[in-house]
Protein backbone atom coordinates (compact mmCIF):
# COMPACT_ATOMS: atom_id res chain seq x y z
CA UNK A 1 0.00 0.00 0.00
CA UNK A 2 1.48 3.32 -1.09
CA UNK A 3 0.45 6.97 -0.97
CA UNK A 4 -0.01 8.02 -4.60
CA UNK A 5 -1.62 11.46 -4.40
CA UNK A 6 -4.17 13.60 -2.60
CA UNK A 7 -7.83 14.51 -2.79
CA UNK A 8 -7.87 18.29 -2.34
CA UNK A 9 -11.01 20.13 -1.24
CA UNK A 10 -11.28 23.59 -2.82
CA UNK A 11 -12.86 25.64 -0.04
CA UNK A 12 -13.79 28.42 -2.47
CA UNK A 13 -15.86 26.33 -4.86
CA UNK A 14 -16.49 23.09 -3.00
CA UNK A 15 -14.81 21.05 -5.73
CA UNK A 16 -12.83 17.91 -4.93
CA UNK A 17 -9.64 17.73 -6.98
CA UNK A 18 -7.55 14.58 -7.39
CA UNK A 19 -3.80 15.13 -7.70
CA UNK A 20 -1.44 12.19 -8.26
CA UNK A 21 2.31 12.04 -7.80
CA UNK A 22 5.22 9.74 -7.10
CA UNK A 23 5.70 11.33 -3.67
CA UNK A 24 3.42 13.41 -1.46
CA UNK A 25 5.09 15.96 0.82
CA UNK A 26 3.23 16.64 4.05
CA UNK A 27 4.18 20.20 5.04
CA UNK A 28 0.97 20.94 6.91
CA UNK A 29 2.41 22.48 10.07
CA UNK A 30 0.17 21.88 13.07
CA UNK A 31 -2.04 19.69 10.87
CA UNK A 32 0.84 17.30 10.05
CA UNK A 33 -0.44 14.54 12.32
CA UNK A 34 -3.92 14.84 10.81
CA UNK A 35 -2.47 14.29 7.33
CA UNK A 36 -0.41 11.32 8.48
CA UNK A 37 -3.51 9.76 10.04
CA UNK A 38 -5.07 9.67 6.56
CA UNK A 39 -2.25 7.31 5.61
CA UNK A 40 -2.91 5.13 8.65
CA UNK A 41 -0.23 6.60 10.93
CA UNK A 42 -1.23 7.30 14.53
CA UNK A 43 1.97 8.27 16.34
CA UNK A 44 1.97 12.02 17.14
CA UNK A 45 4.86 14.00 15.68
CA UNK A 46 3.80 17.60 16.30
CA UNK A 47 2.86 19.59 19.39
CA UNK A 48 1.03 22.88 18.85
CA UNK A 49 2.36 25.82 20.85
CA UNK A 50 0.45 29.09 20.92
CA UNK A 51 2.25 32.40 20.70
CA UNK A 52 0.50 35.77 20.86
CA UNK A 53 1.65 39.27 19.99
CA UNK A 54 0.28 42.71 20.71
CA UNK A 55 0.85 45.91 18.74
CA UNK A 56 1.03 49.40 20.26
CA UNK A 57 1.75 52.82 18.70
CA UNK A 58 5.40 53.83 18.57
CA UNK A 59 4.88 56.84 20.84
CA UNK A 60 3.70 54.65 23.73
CA UNK A 61 7.22 53.36 24.39
CA UNK A 62 10.04 55.88 24.47
CA UNK A 63 12.96 53.96 23.05
CA UNK A 64 15.37 54.17 20.15
CA UNK A 65 15.90 50.43 19.78
CA UNK A 66 14.16 47.15 20.39
CA UNK A 67 14.38 44.90 23.42
CA UNK A 68 14.84 41.16 23.89
CA UNK A 69 14.88 39.46 27.28
CA UNK A 70 13.82 36.19 28.89
CA UNK A 71 10.84 35.44 31.08
CA UNK A 72 10.21 32.30 33.11
CA UNK A 73 8.18 30.81 30.24
CA UNK A 74 9.30 32.42 27.00
CA UNK A 75 11.24 35.20 25.34
CA UNK A 76 9.93 38.76 25.64
CA UNK A 77 10.71 41.05 22.73
CA UNK A 78 9.74 44.57 21.72
CA UNK A 79 10.54 45.18 18.06
CA UNK A 80 10.05 48.33 15.94
CA UNK A 81 7.18 47.58 13.55
CA UNK A 82 6.56 50.43 11.10
CA UNK A 83 4.88 53.14 13.22
CA UNK A 84 4.26 50.68 16.03
CA UNK A 85 5.96 48.31 18.43
CA UNK A 86 5.45 44.57 18.08
CA UNK A 87 5.45 42.91 21.50
CA UNK A 88 5.66 39.16 22.05
CA UNK A 89 5.49 36.39 22.82
CA UNK A 90 3.89 33.62 24.81
CA UNK A 91 4.66 29.91 24.50
CA UNK A 92 1.88 27.69 25.78
CA UNK A 93 0.39 24.33 24.69
CA UNK A 94 -2.72 24.55 22.51
CA UNK A 95 -5.08 21.59 22.15
CA UNK A 96 -8.17 23.34 20.78
CA UNK A 97 -9.20 24.32 17.24
CA UNK A 98 -6.16 24.89 15.03
CA UNK A 99 -7.65 27.17 12.40
CA UNK A 100 -8.14 30.23 14.61
CA UNK A 101 -6.05 30.16 17.80
CA UNK A 102 -7.31 32.81 20.19
CA UNK A 103 -5.48 35.20 22.49
CA UNK A 104 -7.03 35.32 25.94
CA UNK A 105 -7.02 38.09 28.54
CA UNK A 106 -4.50 36.02 30.51
CA UNK A 107 -2.13 35.97 27.51
CA UNK A 108 -2.32 39.74 27.08
CA UNK A 109 -1.90 40.41 30.80
CA UNK A 110 1.14 38.13 30.84
CA UNK A 111 2.88 40.16 28.13
CA UNK A 112 1.92 43.55 29.53
CA UNK A 113 2.88 42.53 33.05
CA UNK A 114 6.39 41.48 32.08
CA UNK A 115 6.88 44.47 29.82
CA UNK A 116 5.60 46.96 32.38
CA UNK A 117 8.18 45.72 34.86
CA UNK A 118 10.76 47.24 32.50
CA UNK A 119 8.98 50.47 31.54
CA UNK A 120 8.78 53.79 33.35
CA UNK A 121 5.37 54.46 31.83
CA UNK A 122 3.32 51.24 31.98
CA UNK A 123 1.03 50.16 29.17
CA UNK A 124 -2.60 49.19 29.55
CA UNK A 125 -5.14 47.40 27.36
CA UNK A 126 -6.27 50.77 25.98
CA UNK A 127 -2.86 51.29 24.38
CA UNK A 128 -3.17 48.18 22.22
CA UNK A 129 -4.17 48.62 18.58
CA UNK A 130 -3.98 44.95 17.63
CA UNK A 131 -3.55 41.42 18.91
CA UNK A 132 -2.85 38.25 16.97
CA UNK A 133 -2.06 34.63 17.77
CA UNK A 134 -0.44 31.77 15.91
CA UNK A 135 0.57 28.17 16.44
CA UNK A 136 4.10 26.77 16.27
CA UNK A 137 4.31 23.19 14.93
CA UNK A 138 6.97 21.90 17.33
CA UNK A 139 8.46 18.44 16.98
CA UNK A 140 7.06 16.36 19.83
CA UNK A 141 9.62 15.54 22.51
CA UNK A 142 9.88 14.51 26.13
CA UNK A 143 9.89 18.02 27.62
CA UNK A 144 6.78 18.95 29.58
CA UNK A 145 6.92 22.60 28.51
CA UNK A 146 6.47 23.65 24.88
CA UNK A 147 9.07 26.36 25.49
CA UNK A 148 11.66 23.59 25.88
CA UNK A 149 10.74 21.70 22.71
CA UNK A 150 13.13 21.97 19.78
CA UNK A 151 12.59 24.57 17.04
CA UNK A 152 14.59 22.43 14.62
CA UNK A 153 12.79 20.67 11.80
CA UNK A 154 12.41 16.94 11.38
CA UNK A 155 11.83 14.93 8.19
CA UNK A 156 10.30 11.45 8.27
CA UNK A 157 8.82 8.85 5.91
CA UNK A 158 5.75 7.72 7.84
CA UNK A 159 4.38 5.66 4.94
CA UNK A 160 5.52 4.61 1.46
CA UNK A 161 5.13 7.56 -0.88
CA UNK A 162 4.69 10.07 1.97
CA UNK A 163 7.39 12.42 3.29
CA UNK A 164 6.59 14.62 6.29
CA UNK A 165 8.39 17.69 7.54
CA UNK A 166 7.59 19.16 10.94
CA UNK A 167 8.98 21.84 13.22
CA UNK A 168 11.24 24.60 11.97
CA UNK A 169 10.69 28.35 11.74
CA UNK A 170 9.87 30.92 9.09
CA UNK A 171 13.48 32.07 9.17
CA UNK A 172 14.73 28.63 8.09
CA UNK A 173 12.10 27.89 5.45
CA UNK A 174 14.54 27.66 2.54
CA UNK A 175 16.74 25.13 4.33
CA UNK A 176 13.60 23.18 5.25
CA UNK A 177 12.37 23.20 1.65
CA UNK A 178 15.74 22.09 0.31
CA UNK A 179 16.00 19.26 2.84
CA UNK A 180 12.50 17.92 2.26
CA UNK A 181 12.75 18.06 -1.54
CA UNK A 182 16.10 16.26 -1.37
CA UNK A 183 14.51 13.56 0.76
CA UNK A 184 11.39 13.30 -1.40
CA UNK A 185 13.45 12.80 -4.56
CA UNK A 186 16.20 10.64 -3.05
CA UNK A 187 14.64 7.41 -4.34
CA UNK A 188 13.94 8.63 -7.87
CA UNK A 189 15.64 6.63 -10.62
CA UNK A 190 16.78 9.91 -12.16
CA UNK A 191 17.50 12.44 -9.42
CA UNK A 192 16.66 16.07 -10.19
CA UNK A 193 19.41 18.63 -10.72
CA UNK A 194 20.97 20.22 -7.62
CA UNK A 195 18.89 22.87 -5.90
CA UNK A 196 19.43 26.51 -6.83
CA UNK A 197 17.50 27.97 -3.90
CA UNK A 198 20.59 29.62 -2.40
CA UNK A 199 20.97 31.74 -5.53
CA UNK A 200 17.34 32.61 -6.24
CA UNK A 201 16.26 35.99 -4.80
CA UNK A 202 12.82 36.58 -3.37
CA UNK A 203 10.17 37.96 -5.68
CA UNK A 204 10.59 41.71 -5.93
CA UNK A 205 14.22 41.74 -4.85
CA UNK A 206 15.89 42.29 -8.22
CA UNK A 207 16.22 45.99 -8.97
CA UNK A 208 13.92 47.09 -6.17
CA UNK A 209 16.03 50.16 -5.37
CA UNK A 210 15.38 51.61 -8.82
CA UNK A 211 11.72 50.64 -9.14
CA UNK A 212 9.27 53.52 -9.16
CA UNK A 213 9.76 57.25 -8.93
CA UNK A 214 6.48 58.71 -7.68
CA UNK A 215 5.64 60.30 -4.33
CA UNK A 216 4.82 56.91 -2.79
CA UNK A 217 7.89 55.09 -4.13
CA UNK A 218 9.60 54.77 -0.74
CA UNK A 219 6.59 53.16 0.90
CA UNK A 220 5.90 50.89 -2.06
CA UNK A 221 9.52 49.76 -2.40
CA UNK A 222 9.61 48.68 1.24
CA UNK A 223 6.46 46.62 0.76
CA UNK A 224 6.56 45.47 -2.86
CA UNK A 225 10.14 45.81 -4.07
CA UNK A 226 10.46 45.81 -7.84
CA UNK A 227 6.67 45.62 -8.26
CA UNK A 228 6.57 49.29 -7.23
CA UNK A 229 6.57 50.51 -10.82
CA UNK A 230 3.57 48.31 -11.64
CA UNK A 231 1.58 49.68 -8.71
CA UNK A 232 2.52 53.23 -9.67
CA UNK A 233 1.14 52.47 -13.14
CA UNK A 234 -2.23 51.67 -11.54
CA UNK A 235 -2.15 55.06 -9.82
CA UNK A 236 -1.21 56.85 -13.04
CA UNK A 237 -4.19 55.26 -14.77
CA UNK A 238 -6.58 55.99 -11.88
CA UNK A 239 -5.18 58.71 -9.56
CA UNK A 240 -7.70 58.03 -6.79
CA UNK A 241 -5.80 54.79 -6.15
CA UNK A 242 -2.95 56.90 -4.81
CA UNK A 243 -5.06 57.87 -1.80
CA UNK A 244 -4.73 55.99 1.50
CA UNK A 245 -7.30 53.34 2.35
CA UNK A 246 -7.91 55.10 5.67
CA UNK A 247 -6.20 58.21 7.05
CA UNK A 248 -4.49 56.49 9.99
CA UNK A 249 -2.73 53.73 8.03
CA UNK A 250 -0.04 54.01 5.31
CA UNK A 251 -1.57 51.61 2.79
CA UNK A 252 -2.70 52.91 -0.58
CA UNK A 253 -5.86 51.94 -2.43
CA UNK A 254 -3.71 50.74 -5.32
CA UNK A 255 -2.23 48.13 -3.00
CA UNK A 256 -5.69 46.67 -2.45
CA UNK A 257 -6.24 46.37 -6.20
CA UNK A 258 -2.78 44.84 -6.60
CA UNK A 259 -3.53 42.32 -3.86
CA UNK A 260 -6.68 41.21 -5.67
CA UNK A 261 -5.08 41.07 -9.13
CA UNK A 262 -1.59 39.76 -8.34
CA UNK A 263 -1.44 38.43 -4.77
CA UNK A 264 -4.36 35.97 -4.71
CA UNK A 265 -6.48 37.96 -2.25
CA UNK A 266 -10.02 36.59 -2.52
CA UNK A 267 -11.68 37.94 0.62
CA UNK A 268 -11.73 41.08 2.73
CA UNK A 269 -9.75 39.48 5.53
CA UNK A 270 -7.06 38.44 3.04
CA UNK A 271 -6.33 42.13 2.46
CA UNK A 272 -7.05 43.55 5.91
CA UNK A 273 -5.17 40.92 7.92
CA UNK A 274 -2.55 39.47 5.56
CA UNK A 275 -1.72 41.58 2.48
CA UNK A 276 -1.77 44.62 4.77
CA UNK A 277 -1.68 44.88 8.56
CA UNK A 278 -4.65 47.22 8.90
CA UNK A 279 -6.38 44.79 11.25
CA UNK A 280 -3.67 45.24 13.89
CA UNK A 281 -2.37 48.73 13.13
CA UNK A 282 -5.51 50.84 13.59
CA UNK A 283 -7.57 50.93 16.79
CA UNK A 284 -10.85 49.89 15.15
CA UNK A 285 -9.14 46.76 13.72
CA UNK A 286 -10.05 47.73 10.15
CA UNK A 287 -13.79 48.27 10.56
CA UNK A 288 -13.72 51.68 8.85
CA UNK A 289 -11.41 50.39 6.12
CA UNK A 290 -13.55 47.37 5.29
CA UNK A 291 -16.15 49.12 3.07
CA UNK A 292 -13.40 50.97 1.19
CA UNK A 293 -11.49 47.75 0.58
CA UNK A 294 -14.66 45.91 -0.45
CA UNK A 295 -15.49 48.59 -3.03
CA UNK A 296 -11.98 48.27 -4.48
CA UNK A 297 -12.03 44.47 -4.61
CA UNK A 298 -15.57 44.09 -5.95
CA UNK A 299 -14.99 45.08 -9.60
CA UNK A 300 -11.74 43.11 -9.77
CA UNK A 301 -13.24 39.89 -8.39
CA UNK A 302 -16.73 40.29 -9.84
CA UNK A 303 -18.52 40.63 -6.51
CA UNK A 304 -22.21 41.49 -6.64
CA UNK A 305 -23.86 43.55 -3.85
CA UNK A 306 -24.82 40.40 -1.96
CA UNK A 307 -21.21 39.20 -1.94
CA UNK A 308 -19.98 42.59 -0.75
CA UNK A 309 -22.54 42.54 2.06
CA UNK A 310 -21.51 39.00 3.06
CA UNK A 311 -17.82 39.91 3.09
CA UNK A 312 -18.49 42.95 5.29
CA UNK A 313 -20.70 40.95 7.64
CA UNK A 314 -18.04 38.27 7.99
CA UNK A 315 -15.24 40.72 8.67
CA UNK A 316 -17.21 42.65 11.28
CA UNK A 317 -18.16 39.39 12.97
CA UNK A 318 -14.53 38.29 12.94
CA UNK A 319 -13.36 41.50 14.62
CA UNK A 320 -16.12 41.27 17.23
CA UNK A 321 -15.26 37.63 17.97
CA UNK A 322 -11.56 38.40 18.30
CA UNK A 323 -12.26 41.30 20.66
CA UNK A 324 -14.55 39.07 22.72
CA UNK A 325 -11.94 36.31 22.90
CA UNK A 326 -9.36 38.77 24.21
CA UNK A 327 -11.62 39.49 27.19
CA UNK A 328 -11.92 35.82 28.12
CA UNK A 329 -9.93 34.45 31.08
CA UNK A 330 -8.44 31.32 29.51
CA UNK A 331 -7.86 29.35 26.31
CA UNK A 332 -11.10 27.40 26.36
CA UNK A 333 -13.39 30.40 26.78
CA UNK A 334 -11.31 32.46 24.33
CA UNK A 335 -11.54 29.71 21.74
CA UNK A 336 -15.31 29.49 22.17
CA UNK A 337 -15.65 33.25 21.69
CA UNK A 338 -13.42 33.31 18.61
CA UNK A 339 -15.32 30.45 16.99
CA UNK A 340 -18.48 32.53 17.27
CA UNK A 341 -17.55 34.07 13.91
CA UNK A 342 -17.99 31.69 10.96
CA UNK A 343 -15.17 31.31 8.46
CA UNK A 344 -15.88 33.05 5.17
CA UNK A 345 -14.60 29.93 3.40
CA UNK A 346 -17.37 27.62 4.59
CA UNK A 347 -19.85 25.56 2.63
CA UNK A 348 -22.60 28.13 2.99
CA UNK A 349 -20.45 30.78 1.36
CA UNK A 350 -19.17 28.81 -1.61
CA UNK A 351 -19.60 30.18 -5.07
CA UNK A 352 -21.01 27.74 -7.65
CA UNK A 353 -18.45 25.24 -8.93
CA UNK A 354 -16.94 26.12 -12.30
CA UNK A 355 -16.65 22.49 -13.27
CA UNK A 356 -18.02 19.06 -12.53
CA UNK A 357 -17.61 17.43 -9.15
Amino acid sequence: KRVAGVLAHDMETGRIIEVRGRVVVNAAGVWSDDIESLAGERSPQVTASKGIHVVVPRDRIRADAGLITKTEKSVLFVIPFHDHWLIGTTDTPWTLGKAHPAASRADIEYLLGHLNSLLREPLGPGDITGVFAGLRPLVTGEAESTAKLSREHSITRPAPGLVSIAGGKYTTYRVMAEDVVNEATSHFAEPPPPTRTRDIPLHGAIGWQQSGSGPHAGHLRRRHGSDTAHIEALIAEEPVLGEPVVPDAPYLRAEVVWAATHEAALHLDDVLTRRTRISIEVPDRGIAAAPVVADLMAPVLGWDPATVARELEHYRARVAAERDSQEMPDDRTADAARMGAPDVRTAGNRRPSAGGE
